[in-house]
């Protein structure tokens, strides 16, 4: 599946957030990239700033404009409020349950452990980053897999993210409970996601 592999660095920048995980050239320079950076002064319109949420939003899960927009259709026909549909179905996909796990350092990670079959749903290998997990699904490292320690290791590391009250963690067993549907107030991802619905309601 195709994925975003440029310059991390230049689209935190962009953005003036860390969509990926900062680097040192990013805490040097966190202006906007490009000779004028620093001093540019751009007018955002109505129509520019719903696409810079957009864009935001897609990168920050690393999916592609018609994977996003088809997420996004399948938010807007659910019961609900599409803005909150749609950051649940993102947030629900198997790459995303495994990094908020701390099973994976980025979302990129996570992605990789699953397409390489490190992973399991209920004692099944699932190799699809945009499988969509439900309430009581049980998620685990493969026992045989050879990246287990580096998941160990990654988890280890990551100890100090919470993990969000909707997922519940056994460290020992490199395991995880999607324990419930996380509610609207769980899905705050720091961009204005309602901003993004009016974008393609256009």
């Amino acid at each position: 599946m195709a994925r975003y592999t440029g310059p991390t660095t230049r689209i935190n920048r962009r953005f003036s957030m860390a969509i990926f995980a900062p680097t040192k050239a990013f805490e040097r320079k966190p202006h906007l990239p490009g000779q004028h950076g620093p001093r540019l002064r751009r007018k955002v319109s109505e129509f520019s700033s719903g696409l810079l949420e957009k864009q935001k939003l897609r990168f920050m899960y690393g999916l592609m404009e018609k994977q996003f927009r088809l997420t996004f259709e399948k938010a807007k026909h659910t019961r609900g409020v599409t803005a909150h549909e749609f950051v649940r179905l993102l947030e629900m996909r198997l790459d995303s349950v495994v990094y908020n796990l701390g099973f994976a350092k980025s979302r990129r990670q996570a992605r990789q452990y699953v397409t390489h079959g490190q992973i399991r749903v209920n004692g099944r290998k699932v190799d699809i980053a945009s499988y969509q997990t439900k309430a009581g699904d049980e998620i685990d490292v493969k026992p045989t897999s050879t990246g287990r320690q580096v998941i160990a290791r990654s988890l280890e590391e990551n100890k100090m993210r919470a993990v969000p009250a909707w997922l519940v963690r056994q460290d020992e067993a490199l395991k995880g409970t999607v324990n419930r549907v996380p509610s609207p107030e769980e899905l705050e991802c720091g961009v204005n996601v309602q901003q993004i619905v009016e974008f393609y309601s256009r």
